[in-house]
């Protein structure tokens, strides 16, 4: 069975009432504490500071009627209660009551007296229903005891000494309750309303709808979740349409060369050929098909290989020049067919370090294009030259203008400007991915130019030497 979990604005309002709770609780051992040291001791000191002034003015005479009648008397004006006895015996008739339920005088305390040393006595008296502070003092004529004083007081309780303050509180208190109620409410509102928002929608994204975004306009943290929420979603959008469109790119690029195999292998199968002219002719188109299908999956297991982030390229100084000449002989046969002339400027004493391997790889490709899209008996110009620290390679031909629509797509799996796929030209689409993908491997840049007055331009920039982790 799961668990109830609590909603972060639930834990903000259990947050607020644990703070109330622990501030009442506060309040409260507060106000004991002002109770029980500041008014106690204070009346404690008063009783002391009453009973020894009023002890002291006998000290060398008698506790006589007269004197007697005015300690009477101060009862009555006073809030103290004042008891003259002769000797210890007579206190528990004018003190019939016990403290804590126990003796008023203990041995001890009888034994401190006669001494000449005060008692204080004070505690719970259960006639009263309530506290009381008081205290023994003994009297003295300098030779001899002559008698006793009993000071005491009953002490309010809590409620009666703050009676004036905890109106006051009680309504501060209820103030800064729903004060920082409504603050929390309005920060909640603020706050966790922006989450639920981004929550919902990242359920939707969860189920594949990536079109929602989060319409909030905050600077703050939230603010910024919210935009790097929408940043996500709109990338994985992307990635979505790229990945339907890669789908249909693949399934359409292997669509064909199928059918051409299954047709040519059914009509080979049932000898539907008209001569063996005609089946070596089928045989070839099969095989060649073949071949574009291979090419096709090498060409993307080398895509995805390169863009792993643990691809290892093997570099070694090499002739740029070399390699660009042993390359261009590959394409001898397809500049003369289309009667092309080709003007070069190449430094042969340039030596970069790469891999070899891809890199033949860039130039097959990018003259492979070069040469393919040029118009018949045009001219093209292959140019490798140091520019700085880096070697900068480019083919340039006259033939189709690329649109700026198009321009940026250059490099992408698929793309082609051919949009009807025309077969004359051949290729997966591929071929300049992968140029792109090794250029960014060796730090280096591919870019792609086309004007109708200089041609179309096809470039990388590469760093000479090997670039250090």
């Amino acid at each position: 069975m799961k668990s109830a979990q609590l909603t972060i604005s639930k834990k903000v309002l259990l947050l607020l009432l644990i703070s109330s709770a622990a501030a009442i609780l506060f309040s409260f051992f507060f106000l004991h504490y002002l109770y029980k040291e500041l008014y106690l001791n204070t009346v404690k000191e008063s009783v002391i500071y009453q009973g020894e002034r009023t002890a002291s003015h006998y000290h060398y005479g008698t506790l006589s009627d007269e004197i007697i009648e005015k300690i009477h008397w101060y009862n009555v004006v006073s809030q103290y209660e004042v008891v003259v006895i002769d000797n210890l015996d007579d206190l528990s008739s004018y003190f019939p009551y016990k403290i804590n339920y126990e003796s008023l005088l203990g041995e001890e305390d009888r034994r401190a007296l006669e001494a000449g040393k005060y008692v204080i006595k004070d505690g719970y008296v259960k006639e009263f229903d309530r506290e009381i502070v008081g205290a023994v003092f003994p009297v003295s004529n300098g030779e001899s005891m002559i008698g006793f004083i009993y000071v005491y007081v009953p002490l309010a309780d809590l409620l009666e000494v703050f009676k004036g303050i905890i109106p006051i509180l009680v309504i501060a208190g209820t103030f800064t309750f729903l004060l920082l109620f409504f603050i929390l409410n309005s920060m909640t509102q603020t706050l966790f309303r922006p989450l639920e928002e981004i929550q919902r929608l990242s359920n939707e994204v969860a189920n594949g709808n990536f079109s929602s975004r989060v319409l909030l306009y905050r600077e703050d943290e939230i603010g910024q979740l919210a935009k790097s929420f929408n940043e996500m979603s709109s990338s994985l959008e992307k990635q979505e349409e790229y990945k339907r469109e890669f789908l249909a790119n693949v399934v359409h690029e292997m669509r064909t060369p199928l059918t051409y195999i299954g047709g040519y292998a059914e009509v080979l199968k049932k000898e539907m050929h008209a001569s063996s002219a005609d089946a070596d002719r089928y045989l070839q188109t099969i095989g060649n098909e073949t071949h574009r299908l291979s090419k096709l999956l090498n060409d993307l297991i080398l895509l995805d290989q390169m863009q792993d982030s643990l691809y290892q390229l093997h570099r070694a100084p090499l002739s740029a020049a070399q390699l660009l000449y042993d390359t261009m002989n590959v394409f001898t046969l397809q500049i003369t067919q289309k009667n092309l002339a080709v003007v070069s400027e190449i430094d042969e004493n340039l030596i970069v370090f790469a891999d070899e391997k891809r890199m033949q790889q860039v130039y097959y490709n990018l003259l492979d294009n070069g040469i393919k899209y040029a118009a018949d008996g045009t001219e093209i110009r292959v140019n490798l030259r140091a520019e700085g620290n880096n070697m900068h390679f480019s083919i340039t031909n006259a033939g189709t203008t690329i649109s700026p629509e198009d321009l940026h797509k250059i490099g992408e799996r698929f793309f082609r400007t051919d949009k009807a796929r025309n077969r004359s030209t051949g290729g997966t689409g591929l071929g300049l991915s992968i140029v792109k993908e090794i250029v960014r491997l060796h730090g280096g840049r591919f870019t792609v130019n086309s004007s109708k007055e200089s041609g179309t331009t096809a470039s990388i920039s590469l760093p000479l030497h090997a670039l250090e982790d």
